[in-house]
C-alpha cells in the first residue's frame, strides 16, 4: 500500500500529541478510506500520527506501538469491525484513540469483544472524543494502568436484550484509570468495574441502561459529579472500600438511586436522589459518613437493613417521600452528629431558641410501621380504630416506642446542595 503523504516534522519542533522515540522524528501521515489502516498501522513508526481523511475504514485492527490515530473533529472518520472480536485492539503503552468513530465490533462478551479494546500492555492509554457506537463492550479496560477515557460518546447495540449487551465501559483490575466526561446510554451497565484500585469515574451522563456505575471490590477510588437519567439503578456500590460517592444526581431510576452493599468505610456526600423506589438502599454498609444528601420523591427514602452499622448520618435532606425511613429491627440508631441531625419534609416541629435544630426529636417509624412491613397484608387495618390508639399512645409514652431510627437533632430548614442546584438548573 503507497500511503498518501508522509510528513516529517521539522527537527526541533513539538507538537501536541507527537512523541519522539529512538531519536527519530515522528510524523504526521495523512489517510484516505481507500488506504488499509492496518497496514499503515504496521509500517508506521513509534511516535507516528496517523490522520484519518473523513470515511469508512476496515476495522478489527491492532496497535502493538505507540501511536496517535485521530480524525476529523466531527468524528467523521469511522472505523468498522467485521461484527466479530474487537474493532481497535490496543496492546501498546501510550496510544492515543481520539475524534473517531468506531463501530460494529462482535457480541460475544465471553470473548471480550468491544469496541476499543485496552490490554493489559496499554499503560496510559488516552481514548477521547469519539463516538463508539453499537459495538457489545464500547470500550474494555483489562488490566491497563492509568488510562483516561475521557470525553466519549458510548451507545450501545439495541440488538439484543439489556442482559446480553456489553457495557459502555468495563474495568477491570486498572490502577489509576479514569473515566470522565462520557454520555453513555443503551448498555447493559454505563461503567462496570471490578477488582480494582485508585480510579476516578466522574462528570459522566447516564441513561436508558440497567446501572448507571456497576461498582465491585474497587477500593480507594471516586464516583462523582455524574448523572444517571431513567436507569434500573443509578450506583450500585458493592463489597468496595473507602470510596468518595459525592456529588452525583440520580433522576427516574426505576429500582433505587443509590445502593450500597458491603460497602464499607466511605464517605457519601452531596448527592442527589430524585423519584425512584428507593432513594437510598443500605446492606450492610458500615462505618460509612453519610453527609448533605438529598432524597426526594421516592416511596422509601432510606432502606436501612442487614445489620449496617456505624454510620454517622447527618446533614441530609428527606424531601416528600412516601416513608422517609424503612428499617425493620429491634436496635436503637441516632442519626445526628454532633448536635445536628437531618431535615424531614414531614417533621412538624417548633424551634422556639432559634438555634435552626427542632426542640423535639424526630422519629421516622413506629410500631405499626414495623407490623406493616413484617405482614404486609396488615396494611389493611391502618383506618381502624385499634391502630389508631397504638399510635396515640406511643406519641404519649415514647418508652414503648420499638427500636429503631431516631433523629434527636432535626434541622429546620433544608440544605442547598451543588448536586441540588445543578439539577435546579437541569430543569
Amino acid at each position: 500500500m503507497k500511503l498518501n503523504t508522509r510528513h516529517l516534522l521539522p527537527a526541533g519542533i513539538l507538537l501536541a500529541g507527537i512523541s519522539f522515540a529512538h531519536g527519530s522524528q515522528a510524523a504526521i501521515i495523512q489517510l484516505v478510506p481507500t488506504d488499509s489502516l492496518q497496514q499503515a498501522i504496521e509500517q508506521a513508526q513509534a511516535g507516528d500520527v496517523l490522520r484519518l481523511a473523513a470515511g469508512e475504514y476496515r476495522g478489527n485492527v491492532v496497535i502493538d506501538k505507540p501511536l496517535t490515530l485521530e480524525g476529523p473533529a466531527d468524528r467523521s472518520a469511522v472505523v468498522v469491525g467485521a461484527r466479530k472480536g474487537r474493532t481497535v485492539w490496543v496492546q501498546s503503552p501510550d496510544v492515543v484513540v481520539r475524534s473517531l468513530t468506531v463501530t460494529q465490533s462482535g457480541l460475544s462478551l465471553p470473548d471480550m469483544d468491544a469496541g476499543v479494546f485496552l490490554d493489559k500492555t496499554a499503560t496510559k492509554a488516552l481514548i477521547e472524543n469519539n463516538d463508539i457506537l453499537n459495538n457489545s463492550v464500547g470500550v474494555y479496560v483489562w488490566g491497563a494502568h492509568e488510562a483516561l477515557v475521557q470525553n466519549n460518546r458510548i451507545v450501545g447495540t439495541t440488538e439484543l436484550r439489556v442482559s446480553e449487551r456489553g457495557n459502555g465501559v468495563t474495568l477491570w483490575n486498572s490502577p489509576g484509570a479514569k473515566i470522565i466526561g462520557n454520555d453513555i446510554s443503551l448498555g447493559r451497565d454505563g461503567i462496570f468495574s471490578n477488582t480494582s484500585k485508585h480510579n476516578e469515574f466522574r462528570g459522566n451522563r447516564f441513561s436508558e441502561l440497567r446501572y448507571g456505575v456497576h461498582y465491585m471490590y474497587t477500593n480507594d477510588s471516586e464516583v462523582s459529579e455524574n448523572v444517571s437519567i431513567g436507569n434500573g439503578i443509578g450506583y450500585a456500590i458493592m463489597f468496595s472500600e473507602r470510596l468518595k460517592v459525592k456529588d452525583n444526581i440520580a433522576i427516574d431510576s426505576r429500582s433505587q438511586g443509590i445502593m450500597m452493599n458491603y460497602a464499607n468505610g466511605s464517605d457519601i456526600s452531596g448527592n442527589l436522589v430524585i423519584n425512584a423506589e428507593k432513594c437510598v438502599y443500605f446492606y450492610n454498609a458500615n462505618n460509612n459518613v453519610i453527609n448533605s444528601n438529598h432524597f426526594e420523591e421516592c416511596q422509601i427514602g432510606i432502606h436501612y437493613t442487614g445489620a449496617a452499622q456505624g454510620n454517622k448520618i447527618s446533614n441530609n435532606a428527606f424531601v416528600s417521600n412516601q416513608n422517609q425511613v424503612k428499617y425493620v429491627g429491634s436496635r436503637y440508631y441516632d442519626w445526628s452528629v454532633d448536635g445536628r441531625g437531618n431535615f424531614w419534609s414531614d417533621n412538624s416541629a417548633f424551634d422556639l431558641d432559634g438555634d435552626g435544630i427542632a426542640d423535639t426529636a424526630y422519629r421516622p417509624n413506629d410500631v405499626i410501621d414495623q407490623v406493616i412491613w413484617r405482614a404486609p397484608v396488615a396494611r389493611l387495618l391502618l383506618n381502624s380504630p385499634a391502630v389508631g390508639v397504638v399510635r396515640w399512645a406511643q406519641s404519649q409514652f415514647p418508652a414503648i416506642l420499638p427500636g429503631g431510627v431516631i433523629d434527636s437533632a432535626p434541622v429546620m430548614k433544608m440544605p442547598i446542595t451543588p448536586a441540588l442546584k445543578k439539577y435546579r438548573e437541569m430543569q
